[in-house]
Parts: C-alpha cells; structure tokens; sequence
C-alpha cells in the first residue's frame, strides 16, 4: 500500500522549479501534492503526480537528479484532532516521521497526509488499526 514520490534535487536559484514543473507540465503529468525543503544552495522537491514514473524518465532526460521513493498516503478526517490523533497512533508504535506534507481534497471533510517513516509496514499497521484509511497508488494519483 505504498505510493511512488518524486524526489528532485533542485539549485537554489531563479526559476529553476519553474522550469522543473514545465518539464512535467509539458509531459502531460498532473502534481498532486508537493513540497519543498531548501538551505541557501539547493532544496530538494518532492512530488506526488498522477504518472510516477513517466515524470522519473522526463526529468532525467532533462538532466536532473530524480529518485523515487515509497512513501505512505493516509486519509485523515478534515477536523480539529484528525491530524493529532493519526500521528499519534504511529508515535504510540515507536515509527519514527522523516517528513511529511498534507494536501485537501475535492472531497468533503477529508485530508490526505504524504508519511515518510522509518518502518513503512509498523506504520500502516498502526494506522489501519487506529482506522485510518490507507491509500494505494491509483487512488491517490486520480485525486
């Protein structure tokens, strides 16, 4: 129950995720979720998009430094405490979080969080057991 990240190793400088993004844009492959982290001299751009692999061969052909990661998807109710209480459930199994980002969806009251954790298979099972919903690639791709 695993979903494919884009991770993009970026140069701090002007207009190089606009380029990154036309690249994808121009393939044809829709971003779902994203996030970036950056220090002064380069950042690294994870993506979620509807065509994992598509957007690995079009980013390398492009010359760019590109690795695809599982990474865990869950849906979460859209409240005050739904974030708290999932996290909880996979601190309370000792799973350490590498990182993590959140997008909303079209659909009511729910949230999706994007888990890169250190036991991928503790932590679903922890999740599952707490009731959450684990989301498997097609699901999250046509989001």
């Amino acid at each position: 129950m695993y979903i494919k990240q884009l991770s993009v190793f970026v140069e701090n400088k002007d207009g190089r995720l606009a380029e990154i993004t036309t690249i994808i844009a121009n393939a044809g492959i829709d971003i779902r979720a994203l996030s970036i982290a950056d220090t002064t001299d380069f950042g690294i751009l994870r993506l979620v998009v509807d065509k994992p692999y598509d957007a690995e061969k079009v980013l390398k052909d492009a010359g760019l430094t590109v690795s695809l990661t599982d990474v865990i998807a869950v849906g979460i109710p859209d409240r005050p405490g739904g974030f708290a209480e999932t996290i909880t459930a996979v601190a309370d199994k000792e799973v350490g979080v590498e990182y993590m980002y959140a997008f909303i969806s079209r659909e009511h009251d729910r949230a999706y969080l994007i888990m890169r954790v250190a036991d991928n298979e503790k932590a679903i099972s922890a999740l599952e057991a707490h009731g959450c919903d684990i989301l498997d690639g097609e699901s999250v791709y046509s989001i």
